[in-house]
């Protein structure tokens, strides 16, 4: 397939900027709001370096987005494109490799000659790089990117993109050109739903909503009744359709919720028959391609399709959000009722977005949505080149939010970007294999210590010596060198202490492929609050024992430490799945055996996949542990949880 567009591309502005920048041999990076057009910037380098016979990296925050780049990119480069994620691995030596942020930085640590033939790499969504959780991946791979290789970075609207620059430019000791567009190319217009009524401005909104309901709240219970009206999702949706407003993008904090309300527009059809039977020859077909005809789920969304209407969250089948995806991106579903998540860079903008409230969960507690995160969905609304402006209704409870709240989340500057550092054992043995005491320079390179104050860069650098205190005590380190159990720990991100213990007590070696599958899967699980385990066979009870007590002696070690934040427990709510699944049994009947979304049992079952092949492919794991090992991954890796047959379909 031709690399080259024969269509004269007329770009922005700030697109001619970026490009004329890297025509110039610079890295740049690029702040502008979602939709403004960032892709075009990064398809302009691919193109170049393609052509130039060179290689070039995209990395992406998440699998699905690696996913639906990987397609994109198809479609426009042909087989010049690859992808590797972990879980996937596809034409992995192509000019253009997509692989997840967590990838990249571990090529760079691991085997970084691998990187030499790569003249760019492109962030997308580098503001990531102030999340919590994961946050520490993006300035690592910053900090130690390979100095031959440019950098393009895209990001949502970051105030403090100049220190950001400044900090890339003081580390590389090369100029980093900045680009920043404040403009959409199509408008945004804000409406509220407050009162179970559409208000088109604050003021008024204040005047007869917030004020009334505020007064209402504050008289009795009986006048209550004679005043308050509650916000109906059906008077908004009216609305909506009435002002010409679908495709609508409906956003939602919580999968339940989304599910629920979109059973709640059940009356509701926004299809002709043209339409109606088109979404069902496509959704019966897609179905059949992704094998999702027996699946109760597909089953019951169907209800939903004909009607135009749809649901979308992580707890679904990976398979299942594709359908949608691919629905919705041909205009047949008109309302989508979503997770934030369909928001990240997903290339799915609609006419309309509505917020179904303005607080979500943050990790530790609810508080009201960051501006930034607030404008990554808000920005899905308008088309580009097809609406004159995108139409964004917020639905007020003004017992949640009061005025000046809500003035914040639409209208406030958004949040600096901040440095998230806490860098993983795996990284500091690493480090110390290169470098042993002298890791410690490493991090005076960091964002953290660019923007930190004197007593925060001390407690940084404190943790890290506890750190490697710790790694020496344990013997993962002995006489200035890694021990084996050092290496094999360098190689497991995320979950290196209670593997690496595992692996030195034979542990690993002495499981069956039942017990490898048990185990890689209770490493990654995330039980949610209250979830209990249903069920554990005796060869999983007998793991679980031993587990947790290797893990307690890990705990007890970091607390000794002052580690923080302590390495994360395995959880066994998913053992009883997987050795059902392991013995060949149907999805289905997996699901019998957990309380857990059917999507996040297959993205655990994925993600233990990862950490098995990662045992597998350290170069310490004995052969009888490689060929175990390989054998749990074979049967593992079958039907749903195949994520290379999802993107080779």
């Amino acid at each position: 397939m031709s690399t080259t567009n024969h269509k004269p591309i007329n770009y922005d502005a700030f697109q001619r900027q970026a490009i004329d920048y890297i025509k110039q041999g610079y890295s740049v990076i690029v702040s502008a709001p979602t939709g403004a057009g960032k892709t075009a910037i990064a398809e302009y380098v691919i193109k170049e370096t393609i052509l130039k016979k060179e290689q070039v990296i995209y990395t992406a925050p998440i699998k699905a987005l690696s996913n639906q780049k990987f397609r994109d990119f198809q479609s426009i480069f042909g087989d010049n494109v690859g992808i590797l994620t972990g879980d996937v691995s596809i034409n992995a030596h192509a000019p253009l490799l997509i692989m997840t942020t967590e990838i990249f930085r571990n090529k760079i640590l691991d085997q970084p000659q691998a990187l030499k033939s790569y003249s760019w790499v492109i962030f997308d969504e580098i503001h990531y790089i102030d999340n919590q959780e994961r946050g520490t991946v993006w300035e690592e791979s910053l900090i130690f990117l390979p100095p031959d290789m440019k950098i393009l970075a895209l990001s949502a609207t970051i105030p403090n993109i100049e220190e950001f620059a400044a900090w890339i430019e003081s580390i590389h000791k090369r100029p980093f050109k900045v680009v920043i567009e404040d403009n959409r190319p199509v408008p945004l217009t804000f409406l509220f739903q407050c009162n179970n009524e559409i208000f088109t401005d604050l003021s008024e909104l204040k005047k007869q909503g917030l004020l009334k309901a505020s007064f209402q709240s504050r008289s009795k219970e009986r006048s209550l009744r004679g005043f308050k009206k509650t916000n109906k999702l059906a008077a908004l949706i009216n609305y909506i359709r009435q002002a010409q407003g679908l495709p609508c993008i409906y956003f939602v904090f919580g999968r339940r919720r989304a599910e629920d309300l979109a059973f709640d527009l059940y009356s509701f059809d926004f299809l002709n028959q043209e339409e109606k039977e088109k979404i069902t020859d496509l959704y019966n077909q897609l179905c059949e391609r992704f094998d999702l005809k027996s699946e109760q789920s597909a089953s019951r969304l169907f209800y939903l399709i004909k009607k135009g209407i749809a649901y979308h969250h992580a707890g679904m089948l990976p398979t299942l959000k594709e359908v949608v995806e691919q629905l919705f991106t041909l205009r047949l579903i008109k309302v989508i009722f979503t997770t934030e998540t369909f928001a990240l860079g997903i290339n799915m903008p609609a006419k309309s977005v509505a917020f179904d409230g303005l607080r979500k969960f943050y990790g530790r507690y609810i508080r009201n949505l960051k501006v930034r995160d607030f404008y990554q969905m808000a920005g899905r609304a308008g088309r580009r080149g097809m609406d004159k402006e995108g139409f964004v209704y917020v639905r007020v409870n003004p017992r949640r939010i009061n005025l000046e709240e809500l003035k914040r989340t639409i209208y406030g500057k958004a949040e600096i970007v901040r440095s998230q550092l806490n860098s993983s054992y795996a990284t500091i043995l690493n480090l110390y294999h290169k470098h042993q005491d002298n890791l410690f320079d490493v991090y005076p390179l960091s964002l953290h210590h660019f923007q930190s104050s004197k007593h925060k860069r001390k407690e940084a650098m404190k943790l890290m010596e506890s750190k490697l205190r710790l790694l020496k005590d344990l013997d993962y380190i002995k006489d200035n060198r890694l021990t084996e159990k050092g290496k094999f720990a360098s190689a497991v991100y995320g979950y290196e202490l209670i593997l690496a213990e595992l692996y030195q007590e034979n542990f690993l070696e002495q499981l069956d492929q039942f017990g490898l599958g048990v185990l890689s899967c209770a490493v990654v699980f995330e039980p949610r609050k209250n979830q209990k385990i249903l069920k554990l066979s005796r060869p999983a009870q007998a793991i679980k024992q031993d587990v947790e007590e290797t893990m307690k002696k890990i705990r007890q070690k970091e607390i000794r430490y002052q580690i923080y934040p302590l390495s994360k427990e395995p959880y066994f709510h998913l053992a009883g799945s997987i050795e059902a699944w392991l013995r060949g049994t149907k999805f289905t009947k997996v699901l019998e055996y957990t309380d857990t979304d059917e999507g996040e049992v297959v993205r655990y079952f994925r993600m233990a996949l990862q950490i098995l092949k990662e045992i597998r492919d350290s170069k310490i794991s004995s052969y009888l542990l490689k060929d175990k090992v390989s054998e749990t991954v074979r049967v593992l890796n079958r039907d749903i949880v195949d994520a290379e047959k999802q993107l080779r379909e």
